[in-house]
């Protein structure tokens, strides 16, 4: 694997992704699952302003780690996707992801994962609640859980990769700030994860 930019088969990997993630659609109410912020939807000249957008390209760890110990983690925010190596390189994993909704939400640079949560209840931050003080104070594990299935916390306080049950969300900014999966996905990428496991946010 090299660090160029040769993009992989966008269209059959989000179709696989697409039929994998059928069965966790979510009805029109999860919508307004609070999240998140406001789906953005991109309208140029290239792109279905209702579409999901991801344009994956081919990263190499040793680009942005000096060593796997643990794992590391890839979350590029321009291509909208999550790469995985583990410690001793025999598993690679590409997942598609949400992304947050404007730059000054979106913090990059290094972190590690420092604990791992099944079925994560959700509470808002303070930030959040000053501007959307209709949101719940706490949401119980479950389908209106804007954390999914799965969460992996970061060193950052409040940041989190976790799954999403509006599979909508993924491949657009939707987030307040944190990365999102398909939850087949997190699931996957939950048992591959360690408490340690390096992570950057390009």
């Amino acid at each position: 694997m090299t660090g160029s930019s040769t993009p992989f088969n966008r269209r059959a990997f989000l179709g696989s992704a697409a039929l994998a993630g059928a069965a966790l659609a979510a009805p029109a109410a999860f919508a307004e699952t609070p999240d998140a912020g406001q789906v953005q939807y991109e309208d140029n000249a290239y792109t279905n302003p209702r579409r999901n957008i991801a344009s994956f390209r081919e990263l190499d760890w040793q680009d942005y780690f000096t060593n796997t110990k643990n794992g590391v983690i890839i979350c590029d925010t321009v291509s909208r996707c999550l790469h995985f190596w583990s410690e001793d390189l025999s598993v690679y994993k590409l997942y598609p992801t949400s992304v947050p909704v404007a730059p000054e939400m979106t913090r990059r640079g290094y972190t590690s994962v420092v604990q791992k949560v099944p079925n994560p209840s959700w509470r808002p931050t303070p930030s959040m609640r000053a501007t959307e003080p209709y949101w719940p104070a706490y949401v119980p594990p479950g389908p209106d859980n804007p954390l999914g299935t799965r969460a992996l916390y970061l060193s950052w306080q409040y940041y989190r990769i976790h799954g999403t049950h509006d599979t909508r969300k993924i491949g657009r900014p939707s987030s307040n700030g944190c990365i999102g999966l398909y939850n087949q996905h997190i699931e996957q990428l939950y048992d591959l994860a360690k408490v340690g496991t390096q992570v950057v946010i390009i």
